[in-house]
C-alpha cells in the first residue's frame, strides 16, 4: 500500500480553480473495496449521481468508462474533506492513470435534485483492457 499512496514529484494536486468533486463509479463507491482502502474518513460529502453519454465496461477486477452517445454510468459524486483535496487527487491519479485512466473534466448529475455537476471523471485509455459492456452502467449491479 505505500507504494501506491506515497507522493509522486511529477503528480501536482489540481490548482484551487479547478478543485472539482469526483465522479466515482466501480472499486472507489462508498461500501466498495478501494473506497474504504483510500478514501474512507477523507470525504467531506457525498451524493448519487449518473454519467450520461457514457458506457460502463467490465474490466480486469475494475470497470472502464467509455464515452459514447447513448447510455449512462452510475455513481457517487465525492468531495474530499476541507484540507484533504490536494493529497486525494494526488493519491486518485496514482491509483488510476497507470492502470488504464486518464482524468477528465465532465459534467454528472447528481440524482437527488437534478444539478449539473462539474466533476472529475476516470475514463478508459484507448489501450485499456476493456471487458463487455455492463448494461446497468451499475457496477455494483454487474451480472
Amino acid at each position: 500500500m505505500e507504494s501506491e499512496t506515497a507522493p509522486a514529484a511529477a503528480l501536482e494536486a489540481a490548482p484551487a480553480h479547478e478543485q472539482r468533486p469526483f465522479f466515482v463509479y466501480g472499486t472507489l463507491r462508498p461500501g466498495a473495496y478501494n473506497h474504504d482502502r483510500f478514501l474512507a474518513g477523507r470525504i467531506g460529502s457525498e451524493a448519487d449521481a449518473v454519467l450520461h453519454g457514457a458506457v460502463l465496461h467490465d474490466g480486469p477486477g475494475y470497470p472502464y468508462v467509455v464515452p459514447a452517445e447513448e447510455g449512462r454510468v452510475v455513481g457517487t459524486l465525492l468531495t474530499p474533506s476541507a484540507g484533504d483535496y490536494g493529497e486525494l487527487f494526488g493519491l486518485l491519479d496514482r491509483l488510476e492513470l497507470p492502470v488504464g485512466y486518464e482524468r477528465v473534466a465532465m459534467d454528472v448529475v447528481r440524482t437527488g435534485d437534478g444539478a449539473r455537476v462539474s466533476a472529475w471523471v476516470f475514463l478508459a485509455t484507448p489501450d485499456a483492457p476493456l471487458g463487455p459492456v455492463i448494461e446497468s452502467g451499475d457496477w455494483f449491479k454487474r451480472p
